[in-house]
């Protein structure tokens, strides 16, 4: 059953990223940390807590604590038109959801924030553009890795994103058994030093290689993984390790590909609807983690909680993940020109959930199976084991 859960999680992998403890287990220790890792934290911004500033050292960036995921801007959610991509990207920016995540292989996601960063140079004032910023990920095939070979790859992101230095480039490696992520992140490291990157992340490392890493010197600054209601993984090892290091966490499948949401709200399940990738790659995790009846159930006890605050399900599912240890930021993916969530998006900022709301959630998700122990720590679930 391990290995199917693995299989099914690892080929959904392939399609979206191509669009997309307990502490007596962790070797953990607050001496080498505080002598060696790196010094991060968190800081938030405003009242409103719509914003924070990561810092690494003299370095710090801030985002917008929602953020546009751009995955879906690589097929398979509904064909993109250029234009209209862009506008609703200054649609989102002019609401104050200025920060955007994409991917060197999220199709034309780093082209489309390079012309939509020129809109801004033109259209807007200074302040309104030092509000922007851009997060990219690169996702190197499992090859040799050299000096010339990172450089490269980032001058590719730097001339599509038409910007001077990234704002932040986060780092994706398939299969740990290849050597060579240290030598990666090493060069990157490099980069960031010439003034290429401005911060250095992850995302998908598991615990014990983000400690590996952190040991290694390396200036992370986040690490990028699945967390949902649903999927708490890196409130267990994770977020213990983040807590001691001063590395944070940013979050995606938050909403499970929208199956966290109003439209799955006492359905049954046609899995022949599932038609695009997250979808398809989120039923997945629902499988692992319990029945489609129990899925209801949360979904009926979360619609109860939106009725109470007089929000929708997803803005519930993310204030949900953003009030867990360690979390940054989490995304929420946007289908530009095609549909639009801005508004749910910004009542996010102002929800508190209440302790009442907090144990009728925790009341069903305990039923469900802890998928530390079904799938694995954070992104095991696309490297199998």
């Amino acid at each position: 059953m391990l290995m199917s859960v693995h299989s099914v999680f690892a080929t959904n992998l392939a399609t979206t990223l191509s669009c997309r403890l307990n502490a007596s287990n962790m070797n953990v220790s607050r001496r080498r940390i505080g002598s060696s890792f790196v010094n991060c934290s968190l800081e938030k911004t405003t009242e409103a807590d719509r914003l924070v500033k990561l810092k690494n050292g003299n370095e710090s960036l801030e985002i917008c604590r929602v953020i546009n995921g751009m995955c879906q801007t690589g097929g398979g959610w509904g064909k993109i038109d250029q234009n209209d991509a862009v506008e609703a990207m200054i649609r989102y920016a002019d609401a104050g959801l200025t920060t955007f995540d994409m991917a060197d292989i999220y199709g034309p996601a780093e082209d489309l924030y390079g012309i939509f960063i020129n809109k801004v140079r033109r259209e807007r004032t200074p302040e309104y553009l030092e509000k922007i910023k851009g997060l990219t990920k690169w996702v190197p095939p499992p090859v040799k890795i050299t000096s010339s070979y990172v450089r490269e790859s980032i001058e590719k992101s730097l001339k599509r994103m038409d910007v001077a230095s990234l704002d932040m480039l986060q780092f994706h490696w398939w299969d740990y058994a290849i050597d060579g992520y240290l030598d990666a992140l090493k060069h990157l490291t490099d980069l960031k030093e010439e003034g290429k990157i401005k911060n250095i992340a992850l995302t998908n490392f598991d615990t014990e290689r983000l400690e590996q890493i952190l040991e290694n010197g390396i200036p992370v600054v986040s690490n990028q993984v699945q967390h949902s209601i649903v999927d708490m993984r890196p409130q267990q090892r994770m977020a213990q390790l983040c807590k001691l290091s001063g590395v944070k966490l940013i979050t995606y499948g938050t909403l499970m590909g929208g199956l966290l949401s109003e439209k799955y709200l006492d359905t049954n399940l046609a899995r022949t609807h599932l038609n695009n990738p997250s979808l398809q790659k989120y039923i997945t995790t629902v499988d692992a983690w319990g029945e489609w009846d129990l899925f209801q159930v949360l979904l009926r006890t979360m619609k109860s909680i939106a009725t109470k605050h007089e929000v929708s399900i997803p803005t519930v599912a993310v204030r949900y993940v953003l009030d867990q240890s360690e979390v940054a930021g989490s995304m929420i993916g946007v289908r530009l020109g095609l549909a639009d969530h801005i508004e749910d998006a910004n009542a996010i900022f102002s929800l508190v959930l209440d302790d009442e709301d907090v144990n009728s959630i925790q009341e069903v998700t305990k039923k469900g199976k802890d998928l530390l122990q079904v799938i694995g720590d954070c992104g095991d679930e696309y490297r199998g084991s």
